[in-house]
């Protein structure tokens, strides 16, 4: 899964793509890197990143996803990264978008849920704790992945009542943990293949990385790729990544590998 990011303020700079040449480049990038799915974002959910309001994100979406449309001559999946139930309405309605990608597993709008029931896509649900503005706060635990359990199982619960069952989950790396407990998740991510649901993993360039290992953003590349080739022989399904070309080289030498793909 390609990112493609239609802000001015997300974390990796170079993901930032807000004109008709940039997002078209950008597209090419992540089709010709092999990619199966280009997930788009509109707001910038990293520490400290400026609060937008729904009409903003739409206005944002609006301008680039004709745009993907267009230059998306593989008609890769298209998955929009919003929390807001009337964006979603929107993406799904007026142009046809895949997958809803949501960060807060249905907290930061009660609409969501409700709005995914009659929307019939598939639906990422990530684990998180807190609000919009506490989430990066919230990092406390007895047991993470015993939290962890109980929280998917409650959503999923909530989402079958719905009528929702077509779900993805996203251990939520980076959000309301310390960089020490991602790890501790990533050690424990085949445990959750408990839930019988794929499993989307998205750990590209992300402090996890910089701090254990002191080094900027820019150098958590070669690191990236390593956490992705693990994360693939734990379970992952889906990897959210920046550098598409590099994840899709991690797959296929694990599918050879593991695969029985051989002469």
């Amino acid at each position: 899964m390609g990112i493609l990011n239609v802000t001015p303020d997300s974390f990796y700079a170079p993901s930032r793509k807000q004109s008709e040449e940039s997002i078209r480049q950008r597209v090419d990038e992540i089709t010709s890197g092999g990619a199966t799915f280009i997930d788009v974002g509109a707001y910038s959910t990293r520490p400290g990143a400026e609060l937008i309001s729904a009409e903003e994100e739409m206005s944002r979406l609006r301008f680039a996803l004709p745009i993907i449309r267009e230059a998306n001559v593989k008609n890769l999946i298209l998955s929009v990264d919003t929390f807001r139930g009337d964006v979603a309405r929107m993406c799904v309605e007026e142009y046809g978008v895949d997958i809803i990608n949501d960060i807060s597993g249905g907290e930061f709008d009660p609409t969501l849920f409700p709005t995914l029931s009659r929307l019939h896509v598939p639906y990422v649900l990530s684990h998180i704790k807190g609000d919009i503005h506490t989430m990066h706060q919230e990092t406390t635990y007895s047991n993470i992945v015993r939290e962890m359990f109980f929280y998917f199982s409650t959503k999923i619960k909530m989402l079958h009542d719905l009528g929702v069952c077509d779900i993805i989950l996203d251990p939520g790396f980076g959000f309301s943990k310390l960089y020490y407990h991602n790890y501790e998740v990533m050690g424990h991510l085949q445990d959750f293949k408990e839930f019988q649901l794929p499993i989307l993993v998205g750990i590209s360039r992300k402090s996890m990385i910089t701090k254990l290992l002191h080094i900027p953003t820019e150098e958590t590349l070669n690191a990236t790729t390593a956490l992705n080739a693990i994360a693939l022989t734990k379970g992952a399904d889906i990897i959210r990544v920046h550098d598409v070309q590099q994840a899709n080289e991690a797959v296929t030498l694990y599918h050879f590998t593991n695969l029985g793909k051989f002469r």
